[in-house]
């Protein structure tokens, strides 16, 4: 089978998102220490551990994403792609890009042994 653009774009807006997430969630875990208190730095309310759960959550998604990425790139394991891209749309602001990872991984899933 001819290999098409749509893994391979799939795999690159998974890493990115992954990468925006990963960066997102340590700036939470910053701002939230430095903003001490019941109430962060950015006016959000971070009570006991939701900072780290907050962070842990992004960090792990983002891990997902990226790894589902790589994989996409590979076009190895479809279902780790669909997870990552998956992943991708879970993440901050950019959820776009998860939303277009999803179509493209979806709709080259032929393309994965």
């Amino acid at each position: 089978m001819e290999k098409t653009w749509k893994p391979t774009v799939a795999g690159i807006l998974s890493i990115v998102a992954g990468a925006f997430g990963i960066i997102v969630g340590i700036a939470i875990a910053a701002l939230g220490s430095v903003g001490g208190g019941p109430v962060g730095a950015l006016g959000w309310p971070f009570v006991g551990g939701l900072v780290v759960t907050a962070t842990a959550v992004l960090l792990a998604l983002s891990a997902v994403a990226i790894a589902g990425g790589v994989v996409a790139l590979k076009r190895r394991v479809w279902g780790l792609a669909l997870a990552g891209a998956i992943c991708a749309l879970l993440l901050p602001p950019p959820f776009i890009l998860g939303v277009l990872a999803i179509v493209f991984v979806t709709i080259g899933k032929d393309e994965f042994k």
